[in-house]
């Protein structure tokens, strides 16, 4: 077992111990897989956000079934997180207030009343991430369209993990300040006095 399996393993071992730090060790190295697996499958970003509590929750909860020799620390939580992502869209078909997700990703984007908005809003996302440095905008997409942690985005591009941080921070500092600015201009009309 090499040192890096060693590593990824031991957070669920040491959250099952009860070790404080591995909870947030556990946000911090699986946070964005989560993030992402919720948001494909949750129809508003607030319930994305229910979604992931409940489900760090639910890896909290089972952390003491994780065995290392059946499957990988991501592995374990993407199950976990695909288990309790379904029993929502169950629950929330029963209810009657989910539509069926098999109109595919589009689908995502076409609420009444907020279509145009949210339209807006991915356009002006898209243009803020082409105007990112190469290497910001490299390691935010790995972040979230593939769900890798920091520590994996720098061993997959050979970066070192300070540099991968501080590319991200800056990365979302510009997007943050790119949006807002854009956000005034959009809905005060498009156009400056």
């Amino acid at each position: 077992m090499t040192a890096a399996t060693g590593e990824e393993n031991g957070i669920l071992l040491r959250l099952a111990d009860g070790d404080d730090r591995a909870a947030q060790e556990v946000i911090n190295a699986y946070g964005g897989l989560v993030w992402s697996l919720a948001l494909r499958f949750c129809r508003s970003r607030a319930d994305a956000e229910d979604a992931v509590q409940e489900i760090l929750t639910d890896v909290w909860k089972s952390a003491h079934r994780y065995r290392s020799a059946r499957a990988s620390e991501r592995v374990f939580i993407s199950m976990i997180a695909r288990r309790r992502l379904i029993d929502r869209l169950r629950r929330d078909k029963r209810r009657g207030e989910v539509e069926p997700m098999a109109a595919g990703p589009s689908s995502e984007l076409q609420h009444p009343g907020d279509s145009g908005e949210r339209g807006w809003d991915a356009q002006q996302a898209a243009q803020a991430m082409q105007s990112l440095s190469d290497d910001q905008r490299r390691v935010l997409e790995m972040n979230v369209t593939q769900g890798l942690t920091q520590r994996e985005i720098a061993e997959a591009t050979g970066t070192p993990l300070g540099t991968v941080k501080t590319h991200m921070r800056r990365g979302l500092i510009r997007l943050r300040e790119m949006m807002s600015d854009d956000a005034d201009v959009g809905h005060s009309g498009g156009a400056a006095s």
